[in-house]
């Protein structure tokens, strides 16, 4: 590829991602094994993806210490963030990164054990939710600005979820068998916390993954099904579409919209495809072991 098909291509992906972003949650981001990528629902059928970014563990990144590569392997979450301009991305392996989309820039990094799904904070701050690791097992807090100072650290056994919920002022945390809820402690000092609130035990076996749907419901996604957690009544039911499908690795649904886009392990902890519904079509992958899919909100 010559330099000017470069520069052709790289003002190409930032118009697709500027143009993709005007679509709301027709962006996806999926992730798993090495890489993680921006496509475009409403263009991508089958195999035929309308490819918008795309980022590998091995790229050299600026912001991100090189060793980082076998840090993030196999990657397992890929959120949008801050309005859909940043992505904060952990690996089953141990890491977690913040990155901007349009430049690639790695704005924080740490290494956190088993780390399966995190989220930003008010502040500054992010969350961190670790699995089943000798160092993990916990809820973990950090300051963009100081890569890989742990600021505070919670025992959860199995973490698997964190969820802000800006409207509660609460950080929503998943772990094997409980949902809790945590507030901001000492915010605005330099020994932030998390304090928590409350706990429920979950209705269904090995909490996996935890998604918003609006100010007053999460979908929590366990080995055998999918449940709906309503912050005003903290009752707990069944989510009918994926009521008893197993091993929902991530879950996505829009009330207005009722469009669900979701994962499920098919290849031990993997899957090539993913599924929407409403409309209905499947997406499949056949070089990329997919994890979890996110929609830009």
């Amino acid at each position: 590829m010559n330099t000017i098909t470069k520069v052709i291509t790289g003002l190409l992906t930032i118009m697709s991602i500027v143009s993709c972003s005007d679509f709301g949650d027709q962006c996806v981001a999926l992730c798993g094994g090495k890489d993680v990528i921006i496509i475009d629902m409403s263009k991508s059928e089958g195999k035929n993806l309308h490819e918008v970014w795309r980022w590998n563990i091995e790229e050299p990144t600026e912001g991100l210490p090189a060793e980082y590569g076998k840090y993030l392997n196999p990657l397992d979450e890929c959120k949008f963030v801050d309005g859909g301009k940043k992505l904060l991305l952990t690996s089953s392996h141990s890491g977690t990164v913040l990155m901007d989309i349009k430049s690639k820039k790695a704005l924080f990094y740490a290494r956190t054990p088993m780390a399966h799904s995190a989220d930003l904070l008010p502040n500054g701050r992010i969350a961190v939710a670790n699995s089943t690791h000798k160092k993990g097992n916990s809820l973990e807090l950090y300051d963009i600005n100081k890569p890989e100072l742990v600021l505070f650290k919670d025992s959860l056994y199995s973490g698997h979820g964190a969820v802000w919920m800006d409207e509660r002022e609460s950080l929503f945390a998943l772990g094997h068998d409980c949902l809790r809820e945590y507030k901001l402690k000492d915010w605005a000092s330099e020994k932030p916390s998390l304090e928590l609130n409350s706990s429920w035990k979950l209705p269904v076996r090995s909490g996996h993954d935890l998604s918003r749907v609006d100010k007053d419901r999460l979908l929590i996604s366990g080995h055998e099904g999918v449940v709906w957690f309503d912050l005003k009544s903290e009752e707990f039911a069944p989510f009918e579409p994926l009521k008893s499908t197993l091993n929902v690795k991530s879950v996505n649904y829009d009330a207005k919209s009722e469009r669900l886009i979701y994962t499920k392990a098919e290849e031990s902890w993997w899957t090539h495809n993913i599924y929407q519904e409403s409309p209905d079509k499947v997406i499949t992958i056949d070089s990329m072991k997919i994890y979890k899919v996110r929609p830009l909100k």
